[in-house]
Parts: C-alpha cells; structure tokens; sequence
C-alpha cells in the first residue's frame, strides 16, 4: 500500500484519529460489559464482601497473562484487556498524531508530541525502572 504524501492533511489525520479514538472506547466498552457478565455468570451465588477492598490479582497485572485468559473467558482478565484497551486509545492517538505531523513536515507538532509521548512513556514505565 502506497501512502501519498500529498493527500495526507489535518483533515485527513482528524477523520482517522476520531475513527480510532471511537473504535478504541466502543472495543473497551464492549470487553468491560462483556467481562461483567461474564463476572455474574462465573460467580453465581457467591457473596462479595464490600466493606474490605481486594484488588486485582497480581497475575491480572501482567499484559500477556491478561491476554491469554482474556481468549480463556476469565471475567476478570475481560475486563482487564477492555481497561488495557481503554487506556491505550489515547495513547495511540498521540502516536498517530505523530506519525502525521511528521508526513506533514510539520516539526513544531512533531516536537510537541514527542515530548507528550516521552511524558506518556515515562508515566506508564517510571514505577518498572
């Protein structure tokens, strides 16, 4: 598939930026109710203790294993991959953002979102590092 540079504008980058940011929020949507479905159905009967708080299992912390039981039909993990989802939209966008400005030659923009992605990488890896 060839790109044309030429026909790559604002008004183009915009149509598949909002096309991407409402697929990403609709996918997330979808996997979050599925997942609390599925949640009822696996843990019929049970009784849930409100007043401690439990989090996530440390597992569900991990994105391969959130995938792999995701596929398996673990509530939890549905969940989990449809917050996963949820989270990396806006992240896409900034990435999309900045492939775009760069066919555009458009180095003040590039610049401005290549600082944003360093803040994003920064916010989401600083904790491993």
């Amino acid at each position: 598939m060839t790109v044309h540079y030429k026909s790559w504008n604002d008004k183009r980058l915009m149509k598949i930026m909002g096309t991407l940011l409402q697929i990403g929020v609709l996918t997330a949507a979808i996997l979050v109710l599925s997942g609390g479905i599925l949640f009822f159905i696996q843990h019929k009967g049970e009784t849930i203790d409100y007043t401690v708080f439990r989090g996530e299992p440390a597992r569900l912390r991990q994105i391969p294993v959130i995938i792999h039981e995701a596929l398996n039909l673990k509530s939890r993990a549905v969940i989990q991959a449809g917050l996963l989802i949820l989270i990396a939209t806006p992240i896409a966008r900034v990435v999309l953002s900045f492939l775009g400005f760069m066919l555009e030659k458009d180095w003040f923009y590039v610049f401005i979102t290549f600082v944003v992605l360093m803040i994003l990488a920064y916010s989401l890896f600083s904790s491993h590092i």
